[in-house]
């Protein structure tokens, strides 16, 4: 038995995040593959501390329902092709790398974002992803 090809795709909340998926999609119509959409989520570093105070709901298990309602959302757009939707708490790169690989996924898929002088001087998500992947990242280049 033939076992299908899943290709793990990385999304944020960005608008680019539609074309990144329409890429997949037309790679998984292409190599019949399965699309894993995935969406890490973080604690923002600037975010004030009252934000803490509003709710008995941990401010994590928030972020993840948030992320997990907008992922369902976005997979509205390639039905058919989803194999999986997952989120993790933790931080992008590293966390698509690690979970692309717990997957077994044949190719991850990112989009290039965060053209800022700071993202250059730092590096992006997407450079970090093709840097420390152990397996085939496409960069899918968004121009919005």
């Amino acid at each position: 038995m033939t076992q299908s090809h899943r290709i793990f795709v990385a999304l944020d909340s960005s608008d680019r995040a539609s074309l990144v998926l329409t890429a997949a999609k037309r790679l998984a119509e292409l190599t019949s593959s399965k699309l894993i959409l995935f969406r890490a989520v973080s604690i923002p570093p600037d975010l004030p501390h009252t934000v803490f105070e509003v709710s008995d709901v941990r401010l994590e298990e928030m972020l993840l329902a948030n992320a997990r309602a907008d992922l369902a959302q976005q997979a509205k757009q390639v039905e058919g092709y989803v194999d999986k939707l997952h989120c993790v708490f933790g931080t992008a790169w590293d966390s698509i790398c690690r979970e692309a690989k717990e997957a077994n996924a044949d190719l991850i898929v990112i989009g290039s974002h965060g053209h800022s002088l700071v993202a250059r001087m730092v590096g992006t998500t997407a450079a970090k992803v093709v840097n420390h992947a152990d397996r085939n990242v496409l960069v899918i280049r968004t121009l919005l």
